[in-house]
């Protein structure tokens, strides 16, 4: 089950390795679409916007600790490439008590924090009652979530990508079946999608470990495993410390923008809230073909293969194109029915405001697929501070832009929607001009890897 992607056909490879990403991720995402679209049908926009805006601040939250995880298997996929397994289960242990330990204080500073967090969101005085609910509720599935990225990218390092696939689809069918006893049959509103959602990331997270250790036994742990190594937990604090800030900058630049959009009314809320589920779902494919090169990448970067690596860079970039101009073509055309998912056809400016932002950003998926490229790429070479960079430049042109443009009266809201593909073309630029490899060109001789 296990692939070395260091030998054999590039495309066809990455292709075969991404696959399970690109379904377990879609997967991941149908647990906040069902939340949303049982809370939407069900219970009325203002559970929807409520929802919604939990959705940006959870994502935000455990962006953390996917960062911090998938910085360790940046670290495991380059151990596998240089056949260093004993490094690569000390690593495990370090990592894994690191953290756990971040997880801890997460989820102890958010119970704290609740109200002052709902007060900076700027929610409005008739969600909030709902949304701290929500919240409430859904906080107690942060340690889940840390369990499943954990092992799903330490699974992905060795080149198993279709185990977390299986234990998500499990998860995700047990969601379904929560949310509507929870919400149709107990009448629990929003606290029973929370709960319906924290039971299923359980299952997924405890089952995926239980995995690993009974099915994976090079990374069963001896008791020499446990000794302290310097070198190897400064090397994973560097990758998963800067790949956690890349993710948390990420996800705290479009939780900015959540609070501008909060700052137009609940309508709003309620179409951003449906349209980001949509949005989000439809350029999750490339996200996770981004997530996967980049294990390609580590994994020859550690086997010291420079020519298969500039040969994986052009294949990458030319499917990432053809996934991406498929997506946009699919969402333009399919926004409003999409949409109507979501939201009732009387609720004529949700579904207004829905579609003109599906059709705007949904445009441009070619450019955030590059984008993901380019985050992957940077991460397994040993650069995550790029990555960070790259973050900084789209977020930060996406933040700025939206609140400067959205005060103009004759722009609005709108405002917010052109910001987003403007912000991943500048970083876009950058981050090909970052790096000789990426234009198709040898490294200069004179200057040594990264």
């Amino acid at each position: 089950m296990n692939q070395d992607l260091t030998r054999g056909p590039i495309t066809r490879g990455l292709l075969r390795f991404a696959w399970p990403f690109m379904v377990g991720n879609l997967l991941q995402q149908l647990y906040n679409v069902v939340d949303t679209l049982i809370v939407g049908r069900y219970l009325g926009s203002d559970a929807l916007g409520a929802v919604g805006s939990s959705y940006t601040l959870m994502t935000f939250l455990t962006s953390i600790l996917l960062g911090l995880s998938m910085g360790s298997g940046v670290f495991f996929s380059i151990c596998c490439g240089q056949r260093q397994m004993e490094r690569l289960r000390r690593g495990m242990v370090l990592s894994f008590g690191l953290i756990a330990a971040v997880t801890a204080v997460l989820n102890a500073a958010v119970f704290l924090l609740l109200q002052p967090i709902l007060t900076l969101l700027q929610v409005p005085a008739s969600l909030r009652d709902l949304m701290g609910t929500y919240l409430f509720v859904i906080f107690f599935g942060i340690a889940a979530t840390f369990l499943y990225n954990y092992f799903a990218c330490l699974l992905r390092a060795l080149g198993n990508s279709l185990a977390p696939l299986i234990f998500l689809a499990v998860s995700a069918l047990l969601n379904i079946g929560l949310d509507l006893l929870f919400v149709l049959v107990f009448s629990w509103g929003v606290a029973g999608a929370a709960a319906a959602t924290v039971i299923a990331q359980y299952v997924a997270g405890l089952g995926l470990a239980v995995y690993a250790f009974v099915c994976c036994p090079a990374i069963r742990l001896r008791r020499t495993d446990f000794a302290y190594d310097r070198r190897d937990m400064r090397e994973i604090l560097r990758l998963s410390s800067l790949t956690s800030v890349q993710q948390s900058v990420m996800n705290f630049g479009i939780l900015m923008v959540q609070g501008r959009v909060n700052s137009f009314g609940p309508a709003v809320m309620a179409a951003f809230a449906a349209a980001v589920k949509i949005d989000s779902f439809a350029y999750m494919p490339v996200q996770d073909f981004g997530n996967a090169f980049s294990t390609f990448v580590a994994q020859n970067f550690g086997a010291g293969q420079e020519k298969r690596i500039r040969a994986g860079i052009r294949s990458a970039v030319a499917t990432a194109a053809i996934f991406g101009a498929a997506l946009s073509l699919a969402v333009f055309l399919l926004a409003r029915p999409l949409m109507l998912l979501f939201v009732r056809p009387e609720e004529t400016e949700i579904l207004a405001v829905g579609v003109a932002y599906l059709r705007i950003e949904g445009s441009f998926y070619c450019l955030i697929g590059f984008l993901f490229l380019l985050y992957g790429y940077y991460r397994a070479m040993g650069r995550p501070g790029m990555s960070v960079v790259l973050t900084v430049i789209s977020l930060g042109t996406r933040v700025a832009l939206a609140y400067g443009l959205s005060a103009i009266p004759a722009i609005g809201v709108t405002g917010i929607w052109v910001s987003v593909p403007i912000g991943w073309l500048l970083a876009d630029l950058v981050g090909f001009g970052g790096d000789r490899r990426l234009l198709g060109r040898t490294p200069r001789q004179d200057a040594p890897a990264p």
